[in-house]
């Protein structure tokens, strides 16, 4: 039975990645910050029969002494083995940078860039030693484009991306795979849950408002079922000679294929335009 730590599970797509890895036949620990919040994971693991390969653990991956204590205590039940490792813990903050708080925006980074690291590194041990492992990060179309009101979260994506192509020249000597899984608009709280930054006397507000509005319809319309995700991670970990990026999604692979091809100043237009941002006068 292949072992796999999944971060960020307790919804979304790491909810989904624990159910089909679980069905696949791997013995899965999910962890999430507050395993209080494991109810929906519970019950989904219940209605597929799998809940009995899968262990729920605790792990703030922004906290060195959570991660250290997490990956002990998985490590001593598997006999110091483990397959792969799914980074999909992530956080987000809407609203124009300029508005953002420092705090909330270095929390991004903490959570979608550096927490990937801190997790990789405690775990290079044990992928070095076996000579084998998979290190996949749940990335985002938002790595292939920036968008409106998204700077911070485009930032933490854009930023592991570039830490995933060249750390895989060092992971690569010893038999180590870095893969990255790259959706587009999928139907999961990371949104809902994230703080729209935007305060009445900005002088973005007209734009913010504007800009989330036309956001949350575009969403509505066009947000997929994150049970296709799960299945590409799977995909993923289980091929014999897996694919660097996996963009997953109609959206996130047109904006995948014509990365680079179309003058950025061309997109922000294409970009204000369908969001109505055009309209709005600051």
């Amino acid at each position: 039975m292949k072992t796999v730590i999944v971060t960020g599970t307790s919804s979304g797509i790491g909810l989904e990645a624990v159910v089909a890895l679980a069905k696949r036949g791997w013995r899965v620990f999910a962890t999430m910050r507050n395993t209080a919040k494991s109810g929906p994971l519970e019950t989904a693991l219940q209605e597929a029969g799998v809940r009995d390969r899968v262990e729920i653990a605790e792990l703030d991956v922004t906290d060195g002494a959570s991660i250290a204590t997490a990956v002990e205590t998985i490590l001593s039940k598997t006999g110091g083995k483990l397959d792969a490792v799914v980074h999909n813990a992530g956080v987000a903050v809407g609203g124009a940078f300029e508005d953002v708080p420092d705090a909330q925006a270095r929390h991004v980074m903490e959570t979608n860039f550096f927490g990937v690291i801190a997790l990789t590194r405690a775990l290079m041990p044990t992928f070095r030693r076996q000579r084998q492992g998979r290190v996949l990060i749940v990335s985002s179309d938002a790595a292939f484009m920036g968008q409106p009101g998204n700077a911070i979260y485009c930032a933490s994506k854009w930023a592991i991306e570039g830490w995933a192509e060249a750390a895989a020249h060092e992971l690569g000597l010893f038999g180590i795979e870095a893969i990255l899984v790259e959706p587009g608009p999928y139907r999961t709280p990371i949104w809902e849950n994230s703080p729209h930054i935007m305060p009445p006397e900005s002088p973005y507000h007209a734009w913010a408002q504007q800009l989330f509005k036309a956001a949350d319809e575009h969403t509505e319309r066009t947000a997929r079922d994150p049970v296709e995700v799960g299945r590409v991670i799977v995909k993923a970990l289980e091929a014999r000679r897996p694919r660097f990026r996996y963009p997953v999604g109609p959206l996130a692979r047109i904006t995948h294929a014509v990365r680079g091809k179309i003058p950025s100043r061309l997109m922000r237009r294409g970009v204000s335009r369908l969001l109505g941002l055009d309209r709005i006068r600051v």
